[in-house]
């Protein structure tokens, strides 16, 4: 195969303060999807991906566990590991920014800059969030609230270290004006553009004194590199830049040809990120590109709303494959895409049990139902045979224009219209017809041929993708992947070869209300209390109108019992006072046993909207108190004088 040359591939690195969840673990899956194709390409990839470890938030929920940063960064950065892990991804390189190496090599970077006049000291005073470890302006807020992340700011003053962004403005509004490929898509270089670089930048505060956990500043050491002149040097330290003297393969390597990221950091990643590359004398990456997002229900991921999806989670239902092809070819290209337990159910049944699975099988079962499983190419052809090579041998092509331009949906479509054209030469040529004339099996044996060969292009193509299941493809086929140069190129499969005997399953239909049974128990379970997620801080306020729309209610326990196949489900029969039972399921089995709660009044809310869990409907909500209690959740139900009547209102 011809060497086209190095590809360097990075993606943003995963912040160690939680588990990530389907839509962080989306980019590590597009990424892998381009490094793959591209190697299938014939490129010498480098892929790098890993861990953000530094900062206050780490610190605080450090000191929340009773541990050290440290420890709590080591627990967390292995967590996203095993989730990449799980998700097949194909990197070179996981970074993490405790790593002994990149933390020396972010000392003499900023020590460099400062000698050279890019940082100076000063002081910071502005409005502050921790979450995002960002300082904002009072114009900049949105309704009040931190503009990234939506969470209430606070005033914060401390002395500071500075980067004289203005210095390279110009220079690199010239960049982007003469590199139209830079960012991308070109949604995010306007923005950029017309929202931040041409309105002039402000000098950008890069140390911290507030916090420890973070790289000390070797000349000022009470001061800490500020995040992300920390976590974007992890792009060239990771690859061996020093500034005493890069290796070998930071000179093969840099300028990175892709930064995939999320767009809600495209800031970073096209504005100061090429700014302190223009002071490092460094050239700039080829290309920024910032992804969507991908959305639960619509809505943005968020462990607050309860709508957060894990990456295992769905691979526990659905398998390893079949979440890559939902989150690949589900995805638009330039706006967010969404994500429901049925849309990944039906996309599973529609495309890839009956579109791919089943051509698989039939194609494996015919061979051996009528020639003992070997495949012959007897060269006893139709005009409709050409038809279908002609998709077949064009498919490549056409995969990999949608590739260059980043558009893994569309290249995926692509491949997709190639086992669709196989299902329709079945239906031509309708080999069960062929089988009943034995005149006609040389004719036969020539179709199932065509079948697998093209079968086996397709599979090629489809590696970068579903890597599982094009390994379980050509095993069943008994064949080896195409190179590059022969996946545009028909009858290559060895005539005389065999199949397997026995085809496997590659998707199986899966029935949606069982899906969504256990997408209610893993809902359920990834909660930390039942009902209420337990905040330190008080919830953002409402009107007092939208308060007197709640209807809350005394309940008096009529039935109490264990929901089957379910560790934390209580299923309550109530009256409520109205003569009709109410039902309410209450996810508190770990705190009360059923038969405890039959007679008490309990308090409820009776106008949600009904919702299912485990199959089964619930009416409400039982109101409780939540606290920690010896370092663990601890929960209480709301408790009344029995002597309160059924359905008395709360005022």
């Amino acid at each position: 195969m011809q060497n086209k040359g190095k590809y360097y591939l990075t993606t943003a690195i995963a912040y160690t303060s939680g588990k990530p969840h389907i839509g962080n673990v989306y980019e590590i899956v597009l990424a892998d999807s381009i490094a793959r194709f591209k190697r299938l390409e014939g490129y010498d990839v480098y892929f790098q991906t890993g861990t953000d470890e530094h900062g206050q938030k780490n610190e605080l929920k450090a000191q929340g566990e009773g541990v050290t940063p440290k420890e709590f960064v080591d627990r967390v950065a292995g967590i996203i590991k095993e989730q990449f892990d799980l998700m097949n991804v194909s990197y070179d390189h996981f970074i993490r920014t405790t790593d002994d190496y990149h933390e020396k090599e972010v000392q003499q970077i900023f020590k460099r800059l400062y000698q050279q006049g890019d940082i100076y000291k000063g002081s910071y005073e502005g409005l502050y969030c921790t979450d995002c470890e960002a300082f904002f302006t009072e114009s900049q807020l949105v309704d009040g609230k931190c503009p990234d992340c939506g969470r209430e700011v606070h005033p914060a003053k401390e002395e500071a270290y500075f980067f004289k962004m203005s210095k390279y403005a110009q220079r690199l509004i010239d960049h982007i004006n003469s590199h139209p490929e830079f960012i991308q898509p070109v949604s995010r270089k306007n923005e950029m553009m017309n929202n931040f670089l041409l309105p002039g930048l402000q000098d950008l505060c890069v140390s911290r004194t507030s916090f420890k956990w973070g790289i000390p500043v070797e000349f000022d050491p009470k001061h800490v590199v500020y995040v992300w002149l920390d976590a974007l040097t992890n792009y060239i330290t990771g690859i061996g830049y020093r500034c005493g003297g890069s290796t070998e393969q930071f000179s093969k390597l840099w300028p990175a040809d892709l930064h995939l990221i999320g767009k809600d950091i495209v800031r970073f990643h096209t504005i100061y990120w090429p700014i302190f590359l223009m002071a490092l004398d460094l050239p700039l990456p080829k290309q920024v590109f910032g992804h969507p997002w991908l959305l639960m229900n619509g809505n943005k991921m968020s462990k607050s709303k309860g709508n957060t999806i894990y990456a295992d989670d769905l691979v526990d239902v659905f398998g390893v494959d079949a979440v890559r092809y939902f989150v690949l070819h589900e995805m638009p290209y330039d706006n967010d895409g969404n994500l429901t337990w049925e849309l990944v159910t039906e996309r599973n049944n529609s495309d890839l049990a009956n579109i791919l699975g089943n051509l698989v099988n039939r194609t494996i079962s015919m061979s051996n139902k009528y020639f003992g499983g070997t495949v012959t190419n007897t060269g006893v052809t139709e005009p409709v045979d050409e038809e279908l090579k002609a998709v077949v041998s064009a498919c490549r092509d056409k995969a990999a224009a949608k590739m260059a331009d980043l558009r893994a949906a569309d290249a995926i479509t692509e491949i997709m219209n190639l086992f669709k054209r196989c299902n329709k030469y079945i239906d031509e040529t309708m080999p069960w017809a062929l089988a009943k004339n034995e005149e006609k099996l040389p004719r036969l044996a020539t179709v199932l041929y065509n079948l697998v060969d093209s079968i086996c292009v397709g599979a090629s193509l489809l590696q970068p993708f579903l890597p599982g299941a094009s390994e379980s493809i050509f095993r069943q086929l008994n064949a080896q992947p195409r190179q590059w140069e022969e996946l545009n190129q028909t009858g290559l499969y060895p005539s005389e070869n065999k199949v397997t005997e026995k085809p496997q399953i590659l998707f199986a239909r899966l029935d949606e209300n069982e899906v969504i049974e256990q997408a209610e128990a893993k809902r359920l379970a990834a909660l930390p209390v039942p009902e209420l997620e337990l905040e330190p801080q008080l919830a953002e306020k409402v009107d007092f109108e939208t308060f007197c729309k709640s209807d809350f209610r005394a309940v008096k326990v009529k039935a109490c019992e264990a929901v089957k196949k379910s560790d934390k489900l209580l299923k309550f029969t109530l009256d409520d006072g109205t003569g009709t039972d109410r039902q309410i399921l209450s996810g508190i089995h770990k705190w009360y046993e059923p038969e405890t709660l039959v007679g008490k009044t309990l308090i409820a809310i009776v106008n949600l909207p009904p919702r299912k869990m485990m199959g089964l409907e619930s009416n409400g909500m039982l109101i409780s108190a939540v606290h920690k209690e010896k370092g663990e959740e601890a929960l209480h139900l709301i408790m009344v004088d029995d002597h309160i009547p059924a359905g008395a209102k709360l005022c």
